[in-house]
């Protein structure tokens, strides 16, 4: 039986295979312990993000507790949001025109407690209802010993310590505690429940794009892969040691060796230039890019079906990419990175910052298969 607690949510030569959509689907929807679509709006200073925990078990097994930095609005999301996401995601073929030997390889796109008197309570209920099939109560909270014995008083089977809690509470954070409504749910024929909780979209207003990482680290036993995919007006990355650009510029620069001179556009060859006199240098601790573009028009058009897909995948799955549909935002930059997290470093949240290259706004675009891209 498996028991969803908390949420909470290198370099190789040219090869022969490359990401395909079977990758993507075994990647990207089942393999990660986490995974979240968010939205960063900086103007409105407004952050959203998405997040479809697996349930197996019994109703009373399942439970969440998510922080915000504020009061979220709770959304139902399309059940296969995130299979489409991965698919919209896969790299698109490679020139084989721009590199050096490359004719050769054949690639394929892959409720709340009273004292009884007037005092206000120490844990309230600011907001109950149902969303998709989880049951969801937004809490208020003054002290985290008291949010820990409502968890419990409330049969929420929260395995963490008043610590963890306290870790939010302090910096005023809002919780949404989840439970799965069985009317909600199919049975199997013994009883239990099995699937895909709705994906729920929470939106908050906050000064800085974060996820809450460190509630997440009670429920990983060794270490957590972490898939974000980031949509704001700019390229983003994580904060700090975490970033990816080291390891991504290493292989983009080492891809480039491969080019052909004079298929190199002109920003590349700056920027080779200047990644000569300064890269980063690759780091075990930092995360891996694997999807960045800004969402054009024509990017879009891939949705509705009036521009070709150019990658494989079954029909039937293209088809339903149309469930992105206004939730893609045309003009803004869509950023997909991995990082798998070992419990002793999630002892923080991921802090999301714009990406940044030698000191100036990075938009350097990874959409399509490069020689050293991993398979």
């Amino acid at each position: 039986m498996k028991k969803l607690i908390l949420f909470v949510p290198l370099l190789s030569a040219v090869a022969t295979a490359a990401c395909c959509y079977f990758a993507a689907i075994d990647k990207d929807v089942k393999q990660p312990g986490q995974r979240a679509f968010i939205t960063w709006d900086e103007q409105a200073q407004t952050e959203s993000f998405t997040v479809q925990p697996q349930f197996e078990g019994n109703a009373a097994d399942f439970g969440m507790v998510i922080p915000t930095p504020s009061k979220p609005k709770l959304q139902e999301m399309p059940r296969d949001f995130f299979k489409e996401l991965a698919i919209f995601t896969i790299l698109e073929p490679m020139d084989i025109n721009k590199y050096k030997n490359m004719n050769m390889y054949r690639y394929k796109t892959e409720e709340s407690a009273s004292d009884g008197g007037g005092h206000r309570p120490p844990v309230r209920v600011l907001e109950s209802g149902v969303v998709g099939n989880l049951d969801y109560k937004i809490l208020d909270v003054d002290r985290a010993d008291a949010l820990f014995e409502w968890l419990k008083t409330n049969h929420y089977h929260y395995a963490g310590d008043e610590a963890t809690l306290g870790f939010y509470v302090k910096q005023k954070w809002n919780f949404t505690v989840m439970k799965i409504d069985p009317r909600q749910m199919k049975k199997r024929a013994d009883g239990k429940f099995l699937g895909d909780v709705t994906p729920t979209r929470f939106t908050f207003a906050t000064r800085k794009p974060i996820y809450p990482l460190r509630i997440t680290r009670i429920s990983v036993k060794d270490s957590t892969d972490v898939l974000l995919y980031v949509m704001s007006q700019k390229k983003m990355d994580m904060d700090g040691g975490w970033s990816y650009q080291g390891n991504f510029l290493s292989m983009w620069s080492q891809a480039l060796s491969y080019a052909v001179p004079e298929k190199l556009t002109e920003p590349e060859r700056r920027l080779q230039q200047s990644l000569q006199k300064n890269c980063p240098p690759p780091s075990a601790r930092g995360a891996q890019l694997e999807w960045a573009g800004k969402l054009t028009q024509d990017r879009l058009d891939v949705l509705s079906g009036k521009k070709p897909y150019n990658r494989e995948a079954p029909a039937e799955d293209v088809k339903k990419l149309k469930i992105l549909s206004g939730h893609l935002k045309q003009g803004w930059y869509l950023t997909k990175f991995r990082k798998r997290f070992q419990k002793d470093e999630m002892t923080h949240d991921i802090a999301l910052i714009p990406a940044r290259l030698n000191g100036s706004q990075d938009d350097l675009e990874y959409v399509s298969i490069l020689p050293t891209s991993p398979p």
